[in-house]
């Protein structure tokens, strides 16, 4: 299991878009890939349970995945919350 904490930077947080680019994303690898807010982990390749997070501008959320190519995985997930999932603000 290899994991990463990330902080959100993007102004509107963890909305509908940015959600489904991760749960998109997630379902690209053959390993399992989780999220986790305080003390509730989720499935990130399922876009509901990635909106019931409620993650907003600022949180820290820790991703960890395991499996097969768990480590492209996590990089790729990781890469979107460093690009503020493409959006300016």
């Amino acid at each position: 299991m290899t994991s990463r904490t990330v902080t959100i930077t993007n102004k509107l947080g963890l909305h509908a878009r940015p959600a489904a680019l991760l749960t998109k994303t997630a379902n690209l690898f053959e390993c399992s890939v989780t999220i986790q807010k305080g003390e509730k982990t989720v499935d990130a390749k399922s876009i509901l349970a990635v909106m019931t997070l409620a993650a907003k501008c600022g949180d820290e959320l820790t991703i960890s995945t395991q499996g097969r190519s768990d480590v492209a995985a996590l990089e790729a997930v990781c890469a979107l919350f460093q690009s503020k999932f493409g959006e300016d603000e």
